[in-house]
């Protein structure tokens, strides 16, 4: 008899998978106006303009003297005739010959044109000698207003995820509140009869269920709101059911197991029968088994049941996926080459994703493979710093070799010193 499977398209690439899933998603509806303060991590859902110059007026950027730069020859004696803060304006207006003593962020004095630092004079009771060896230059020293962003230009564009950095930006143009996409509602399921949560007892043959508390925590970090579905069972009316249910309640639905041609593995049936199924298996390594469909509209991943192969299949394809239905930009994955330590054996075929730890050496960063790469090792997530990408058609690396490594979550910590 005939698989459902085998009248769904064929294995995809990862860059073809990728292509066709941003290209089946929609960023969805809804806007809402938060305080400023409390938009860390949200999504800009429209152009931000500032109303204020930045900076507001031209200032010193470092403690000196306000002079006429025409007047700061190297030698030259000028008068002291003021002094001026930051918050407090000068009183005085600059006459030629003379200058002002002024501290970093005061507002620069009418007549003055640069700043000497105060480094680069001597004080001789009322007068400063400068001590240049070249005459200084007009707006030396100087931030003069408007020149970091003017009154109506745009500030923040649409579409853009709100950081640290970000709310300093909106604070200094003393915007309030800002206008940001509401949260994707994510809900997260898992499905298989040996599966026990945390806290259960384990009869034979089964084992505690992981893969949603990764999942949960990978959503942490995006602006989304979570929805734990808990775990089902391999029933084909408990399953459809609960998709049914996750799907009016969510905006995407993401899955973990199910998803392969097993006989227990309901979700493409599922999805055929109830929706459609946009493409199924993936050529790669840990995740082949990668589902992407719609149920009543709603967008679900089935991602695989073995948690370094969801894990990755997460990383790889529903990142993208959900940041294209938050109205963001899918961020391309951040790769760079290092030196493989020792041989890396492969099997053409399939992009491969190997774990692997960070050495550095005088400066330099290498990488090893772990020894053990199975897809049920989730102790191996723990332990490596990174993944290492092997293209589809490489039949292995050599010891010495270059090859380009993804940095897996907090992967930057604890890379040690390699001896040498």
């Amino acid at each position: 008899m005939q698989s459902i499977c085998d009248s769904l398209p064929g294995v995809l690439s990862l860059a073809e998978a990728r292509d066709r899933l941003v290209a089946a998603l929609s960023p969805v509806r809804g806007v809402e106006s938060v305080l400023s303060n409390s938009a860390l991590g949200r999504v800009t859902a429209e152009d931000i303009l500032t109303t204020v110059d930045f900076p507001p007026f031209s200032n010193a950027a470092m403690d000196g003297y306000a002079v006429r730069s025409v007047d700061a020859l190297p030698g030259a004696i000028l008068q002291v005739v003021d002094r001026v803060m930051a918050g407090a304006p000068s009183v005085a207006a600059l006459e030629p010959g003379q200058a002002i003593r002024i501290f970093t962020g005061a507002p620069l004095p009418d007549g003055a044109d640069a700043v000497v630092m105060q480094e680069a004079v001597v004080p001789e009771g009322e007068t400063v000698q400068i001590r240049l060896s070249a005459p200084l230059l007009c707006g030396e020293n100087v931030r003069f207003r408007g020149e970091e962003l003017r009154v109506g230009e745009r500030l923040l564009a649409s579409g853009r995820i709100i950081r640290p950095q970000e709310l300093g930006l909106l604070a200094q143009a003393g915007v309030a509140t800002v206008s940001v996409r509401r949260r994707l509602r994510v809900a997260v399921l898992a499905t298989g009869d040996e599966l026990v949560a945390a806290g259960g007892s384990l009869g034979p043959g089964k084992i505690y269920e992981s893969n949603r508390a990764v999942l949960l925590g990978l959503l942490a970090d995006l602006p989304v709101e979570a929805l734990d579905f808990g775990i089902i069972a391999d029933d084909r009316a408990l399953l459809g059911n609960a998709l049914k249910l996750a799907a009016a309640e969510a905006d995407v639905v993401i899955t973990s197991g199910g998803a392969s041609v097993g006989d227990a593995d309901f979700m493409v049936e599922l999805l055929t029968a109830k929706g459609r199924v946009e493409f199924f298996r993936v050529a790669i390594k840990p995740g082949k088994p990668f589902l992407l469909g719609h149920l009543e509209g709603t967008p679900l991943f089935g991602l695989p049941g073995n948690p370094v192969s969801m894990m990755v299949t997460f990383m790889a394809l529903v990142k993208p996926g959900l940041e294209t239905l938050m109205g963001l930009m899918p961020a391309e994955p951040l790769r760079w080459p290092v030196r493989a330590v020792s041989p890396i054996r492969k099997r053409p075929g399939r992009l491969e994703f190997m774990r692997g730890v960070l050495e550095r050496h005088r400066g330099e960063l290498f990488v090893a493979p772990l020894a053990d790469q199975g897809s049920h090792r989730l102790t191996s997530m723990s332990v490596a710093h990174c993944l290492i990408v092997l293209p589809q058609d490489s039949c292995g690396i050599a010891a010495g070799d270059w090859v380009s490594v993804e940095l897996l979550p907090g992967g930057e910590r604890d890379i040690l010193e390699r001896p040498a």
